[in-house]
């Protein structure tokens, strides 16, 4: 499933990668349902500082661009959870080498193998 192109052109893959991923908080998203799904409040536990209003516009830009599924359960109270779609975590494994670029020459953290 390919995303859809955002108004003007994009220079290169990364500019397109970084139009989906834009923003402090989408990549702690991924990052957070990348072990399982969550429903909204949990999620905004996992991602301290978050508003209600940033998290709820950037599941649904993410839901929009094939990233994350969005469940609804038909019950009493509703219930919705947030998960990974395929492209998600592709987009998540993409990400995983940045991540460690980010552990050990911002945080110093040394990588192990494992």
């Amino acid at each position: 499933m390919a995303i859809g192109r955002r108004p003007g052109a994009y220079v290169c893959g990364i500019d397109a990668a970084m139009d989906v991923i834009g923003g402090k908080w989408k990549v702690l998203i991924l990052w957070a349902l990348n072990e399982r799904p969550c429903r909204f409040g949990e999620l905004r536990r996992l991602l301290p500082g978050v508003t209600e209003k940033v998290l709820a516009s950037h599941l649904r830009e993410l839901e929009a661009d094939g990233i994350v599924h969005r469940e609804v359960y038909d019950e009493v109270p509703p219930h919705v959870e947030y998960s990974l779609t395929p492209l998600g975590a592709s987009l998540n494994e993409a990400l995983r080498p940045l991540g460690a670029w980010g552990r050990e020459n911002v945080l110093g953290v040394a990588h192990v193998a494992g």
